[in-house]
């Protein structure tokens, strides 16, 4: 998958070389052509090589292995015409920008008027490549491996060896056919429902090359803007509209092609992870929505429905687009914030980024279905206080889950918070603040860049950071995408043996 992931880079260096061609950036152009026809030609070599000394490996190894490798080495292959672009930046700066990309993180070190439509086509790209390339290894590499949020499915936890239980193309296929069949299978609707997505804004309103990476930073969940996000948009309330319907597919992993070979309940209805998320993106707005209210119980106030609606709009919105890590704000959100007293309920929304979206999705963060696991069984750990001897139902799925599920999703929910706490160590041997590296690690972990201007008092900027911050940052939103359960399973004895 990496040689194909690199023949696919190099090829869309053309669309952006293209783009700056007709917008009359001559250099923009050169940088991408040239470096797309280096990298092609690298590729193809690469590949010629690989299939000639293809020599027999163990395959869960080599998959992790290069997944890491993926998200650490080739930014640095992206970052070459991003940096050869832009002068007065850095390598280092443009390979951070690519990390954050590719992990579909979306925050960025510089202000959107300080780069050519080009560049900003290119960073939407590569997040659209890597959301798409996490949608394909999480069906063919992390669920036979039981990881990935897969492993509260199977009572023997995360390891490092394929499941007999995990899905595959054709019973016991190997790694590449399995990736190359849920590739087949995942692109046609990853790319007609971005194509979708991209007509429906422009008919909104929005340019073509705002609306296309609208488009594909919804579907990635990258929250990357070329105008600063929805206030910039010329698409208006219609435009958010849309957007927030494309942010359910990243809700459940049974909304995608093969995703429901692994599912927690037979009718899309009954789905833990929708109604979990149907239900906060309902109470944080009623939270916010009825606090106006309760601040004002002694204050005769008259009913001003305009702003009833842009509140409700407002958190809405902004609460489905932190839940699914992609980091939108709404134009009304403004109008939310004031209604409900609250200057920047930063918290909320960190907390909303942290549960994340659905196992096996472009959404980061702890998962909703692991959340659903640990909720399922605190109610069954107070059912079992009042009424000792009660045999709890709802089929087998529903008690591995409170069980077995619940106790991996504690694991890993606890590695998280760890993970949260070494990060936040690090920055601040660098001299970075405690409520910077709060969010900033936050923002890093769950894939949620945008988070850093929204939620702090004053917004937080990732240029202002040092070098040494910048990289534990990037290895963080590495950490955050191929999650922690993944990483500690480089250290299991029975993954290299053999």
């Amino acid at each position: 998958m990496p040689i194909q992931l690199m023949l696919v880079s190099s090829l869309a260096m053309f669309l952006p070389a293209t783009h700056a061609l007709i917008t009359h950036h001559h250099e923009i152009s050169r940088a991408f052509f040239y470096s797309g026809t280096l990298f092609l030609f690298v590729s193809v070599l690469v590949a010629l090589a690989n299939a000639a000394n293809a020599r027999p490996h163990r395959a869960g190894r080599a998959s992790l292995l290069s997944m890491l490798a993926v998200f650490l080495l080739l930014p640095m292959m992206l970052a070459l015409p991003f940096d050869q672009s832009l002068p007065d930046t850095s390598f280092f700066n443009s390979w951070w920008e690519m990390v954050s990309s590719l992990t579909t993180t979306g925050g960025t070190l510089y202000e959107p008027a300080r780069l050519p439509g080009s560049l900003h086509l290119w960073r939407g790209l590569v997040a659209w490549m890597g959301g798409f390339y996490m949608l394909v290894m999480a069906i063919a590499v992390l669920a036979p491996m039981r990881l990935g949020g897969f492993e509260v499915f199977f009572s023997g936890g995360p390891s490092g060896a394929p499941s007999a239980n995990a899905p595959a193309a054709d019973g016991g296929a190997e790694t590449s056919e399995r990736i190359a069949h849920y590739a087949t299978r995942i692109a046609p609707a990853y790319i007609g429902l971005t194509g979708a997505l991209w007509l429906g804004l422009m008919m909104a309103g929005d340019p073509p090359l705002v609306g296309f990476i609208h488009a594909m930073s919804t579907l990635s969940t990258s929250g990357i803007s070329p105008v600063g996000g929805m206030t910039g948009s010329s698409s208006g309330l219609g435009g958010e509209m849309l957007i927030f319907l494309f942010f359910i597919p990243a809700l459940s992993r049974r909304l995608w092609p093969g995703g429901g070979e692994l599912r927690a309940s037979d009718k899309l209805s009954n789905d833990p992870e929708l109604r979990l998320a149907a239900f906060l993106v309902v109470i944080v707005p009623l939270f916010l929505f009825l606090r106006h209210w309760l601040a004002a119980l002694e204050v005769k106030m008259p009913a001003d429905f305009g702003a009833i609606f842009r509140s409700i709009w407002g958190s809405l919105f902004t609460s489905l687009s932190f839940l699914t890590t992609t980091g939108f704000e709404s134009t009304a959100w403004h109008d939310a914030r004031s209604w409900s007293g609250l200057g920047t309920p930063g918290l909320i929304l960190a907390g909303l980024a942290i549960i994340g979206g659905g196992v096996a999705t472009t959404a980061g963060g702890v998962r909703l279905l692991r959340v659903y696991a640990l909720l399922r069984h605190g109610e069954r750990e107070l059912d079992k206080l009042i009424y000792p001897t009660s045999v709890a139902g709802g089929g087998a799925m529903a008690r591995k889950l409170r069980r077995d599920g619940a106790y991996i999703s504690w694991i890993f929910f606890m590695l998280f918070a760890i993970s949260i706490a070494v990060v936040m160590m690090l920055v601040s041997l660098f001299g970075l603040s405690f409520e910077p590296a709060t969010i900033l690690t936050i923002a890093s972990l769950s894939n949620t860049g945008p988070l850093a201007s929204i939620a702090a008092d004053i917004p937080l900027s990732w240029a202002t950071l040092s070098e040494p911050v910048k990289s534990v940052f990037a290895l963080a939103m590495v950490l955050g995408r191929l999650e922690t359960l993944a990483i500690i399973a480089l250290f299991n004895p029975e993954f290299w043996r053999g």
